[in-house]
């Protein structure tokens, strides 16, 4: 079967490249596949009551399906060069925020219209931060909510569907060049097209690996960001979230001269799991609708780590502690701060004798026996200093899970065009290790259609 294009991946990249390109040009043959399934098959079984923890299925109904990783998110689009990516070192700053400026037109007209835009932009906020060695960085941010994103993703495939055809369960196991484009390959079937959008999200990491070992396309290592998702009463960070809703806050700390940051932040949200290659780690959600609300506020504390020669690949590295998590604690840990301070694991009487309710059922005990002591000296160290801007924050009842852990791709070999040295063939989204967010994902994927398309 020959197709114009294919589409390998329908996440935030691949959705935003099918709408542009059958958008400037309707007569195209486009092609998505996509590992897991369509938007309505996507339920994760955790139930709280009957299951309570990650089952393992086959297909991570959080990580993969129709709208990626992101469609169960909070669906929080940063609107800025500072974080979520270096996009603009390849097409140019004004280039990169006009395209996620387009992106946001988009979701508000397909369902987002009565969301809330946010800015940091003279925020009382970022006095208050430097004041204290904390850094704010600047950035505008729509956020959709879990169940407003879900709707959004809901209706842009109602349309793409008459015009796009979608293949789901289908995991591609080979792409290959051919004289005159590409065949991509699933367990099952071939797939001819002119040209291939590889738009994979993090999740694909090490399938990206692969495939760009096969075709020989050049990689270099990236970084791996661990940490914890720290939960707290809403009302701590209420003064914060009611005025910036997202804030990404660095700390240089003052032992290892470490870089700590906030990130993916939900207040009155609540603490998920995610099934990342079969390891569970943790994530937070948040709604826009208050009647899904709950009392408590999250967001992940991250330590980045980079590194050189001999080792390379950072995402083993990740992966190891988020395995061990796995097998003390048969996966996420949960752990009240007062207890990790003290040097004592924390246990169920422990949590349910606190102040503060978890929303996510994880197995009580003690993150000093995963997470390296460097980056946990660094996560206590950027809480103290948390706790002079939001005071509560060092609270011992502040929960805290682990492992978070974000996976970078290897950056990927790619162009100002996104486009690999086998011509046709792009690799947008997280899995180029050029982006790191919905927002620079999606633009990514708008980019490289109207390249497509120019030519």
């Amino acid at each position: 079967m020959k197709y114009d294009t294919l589409i390998v991946g329908a996440g935030p990249g691949g959705i935003f490249s099918a709408f542009e390109l059958v958008k400037l040009n309707p007569e195209l043959k486009v092609l998505v596949l996509e590992a897991g399934n369509p938007l309505e098959k996507r339920h994760c079984p955790i139930d709280g009551k009957k299951i309570k923890s990650c089952i393992r299925c086959k297909t991570c109904a959080i990580m993969n399906g129709f709208g990626g990783a992101g469609a169960f998110s909070d669906g929080k689009y940063n609107i800025t060069n500072e974080f979520g990516g270096n996009l603009y070192e390849y097409i140019g700053k004004k280039e990169a925020l006009d395209l996620m400026n387009y992106i946001d037109e988009i979701n508000v007209a397909y369902g987002g219209e009565n969301t809330r835009k946010f800015s940091t932009a003279n925020s009382a906020l970022k006095k208050k931060c430097l004041e204290n060695d904390l850094h704010l960085l600047d950035a505008s941010v729509r956020h959709l909510g879990t169940d407003i994103n879900y709707i959004i993703l809901k209706n842009i495939y109602e349309e793409l569907k008459e015009k796009v055809t979608f293949k789901f369960n289908a995991y591609v196991t080979e792409i290959d060049k051919q004289e005159d484009g590409f065949v991509v390959k699933t367990k099952d079937e071939a797939f001819y097209g002119d040209k291939v959008i590889v738009s994979t999200g993090r999740s694909g990491s090490k399938w990206m690996q692969d495939i760009c070992s096969h075709l020989g396309i050049d990689t270099k290592s990236n970084r791996v960001d661990i940490g914890v998702r720290v939960e707290i009463p809403a009302a701590i960070f209420e003064h914060i979230t009611d005025e910036v809703y997202e804030s990404k806050i660095v700390y240089r700390t003052k032992k290892f001269q470490d870089k700590v940051r906030t990130f993916c932040m939900n207040p009155h949200g609540v603490v998920v799991n995610e099934n990342t290659n079969g390891i569970i780690t943790v994530n937070g959600h948040s709604y826009e609708d208050e009647a899904l609300y709950s009392e408590n506020t999250n967001f992940a504390l991250l330590v980045s780590n980079h590194f050189t020669e001999p080792f390379k690949n950072s995402n083993e590295y990740g992966e190891s502690i988020a395995r061990l998590s796995n097998m003390l604690g048969g996966g996420v840990i949960v752990q009240r701060f007062g207890d990790l301070i003290r040097g004592q694991r924390s246990t169920p009487s422990r949590i349910a004798e606190s102040f503060l309710t978890p929303t996510l059922s994880a197995t009580p005990g003690d993150l000093s026996l995963v997470i390296p002591k460097r980056q946990m000296d660094d996560i206590i160290e950027m809480i103290y200093a948390l706790d002079k801007i939001a005071p509560g924050t060092a609270s011992d009842d502040t929960l805290l899970y682990g492992v978070e852990v974000k996976f970078y791709n290897l950056q990927v070999d790619v162009d100002q065009n996104l486009e690999t040295k086998h011509k046709g063939l792009y690799v947008i989204g997280d899995c180029s290790g050029v982006t790191h967010s919905l927002s620079h994902a999606s633009a990514s994927g708008v980019y490289v259609a109207r390249q497509i398309v120019s030519k």
